[in-house]
């Protein structure tokens, strides 16, 4: 299978995605359309896409973001799986013609997510998860909420058994977090969250966060 993962930014990647790429033997291609003049794959080549988190808006009107939205509905219409983190869940819903909006709170750090559905088996009731935004999406109405966090309701949702989109983050590993941090602690500053820099890198990184993103990735594929 060809993984097409839509990178965003230098300092997040795909982290323990890449894990269960490698471990199911599967082909991943990483691009970055923000710097590499718009370049992403096309539906063709798509078995699943990846979209991933970044410092920008869906709201935003840059051609790369437009076009990343029209490669998401054809691969939508054709039931391709696709998983999406932060930004990437609000590509996701704002290609379904849902609202981006701010969030009723900024959440930086580590925080508790609280499952809502049942549609995925197994899943942890409750896990403590990487926060770093401070937009929302609205649940499109074809999905299901799939988690809540203490200070935002829509935190995920899950959609057709081939799309998931997660406001947070479980697939940064320690070395992950760290580039993260190192890059954007600033980013900390009026988070509601009320942790520092150094808070977040010294929080241990929850060993079931890799296995239920293992769990999900394997929901939209089988």
């Amino acid at each position: 299978m060809r993984i097409n993962v839509l990178q965003h930014t230098p300092n997040e990647g795909p982290g323990s995605i890449k894990e269960w790429s490698t471990s199911g033997g599967h082909e991943l291609y990483i691009y970055h359309p923000y710097q590499f003049d718009g370049i992403l794959p096309t539906a063709d080549q798509t078995d699943m896409l990846i979209i991933l988190g970044g410092p920008m808006s869906p709201n935003d009107s840059n051609e790369w973001i437009l076009n990343e939205r029209k490669l998401i509905q054809k691969l939508l219409n054709q039931n391709v799986p696709i998983f999406g983190a932060c930004f990437g869940a609000q590509q996701i819903a704002k290609t379904l013609g849902y609202t981006i909006g701010k969030s009723p709170a900024k959440e930086v750090g580590w925080a508790p997510v609280y499952l809502k559905s049942n549609a995925i088996p197994d899943l942890p009731k409750k896990l403590v998860a990487l926060h770093w935004h401070e937009e929302m999406f609205e649940i499109p109405e074809e999905a299901e909420l799939l988690f809540s966090s203490d200070l935002l309701e829509n935190q995920g949702f899950v959609m057709n058994h081939r799309v998931i989109g997660l406001q947070f983050h479980f697939e940064p590993q320690a070395d992950d977090v760290r580039e993260i941090v190192v890059n954007d602690g600033q980013y900390t500053e009026g988070s509601l969250l009320k942790q520092s820099p150094e808070d977040i890198l010294n929080y241990p990184i929850p060993k079931e966060n890799r296995e239920v993103m293992f769990q999900l990735l394997d929901y939209i594929t089988n």
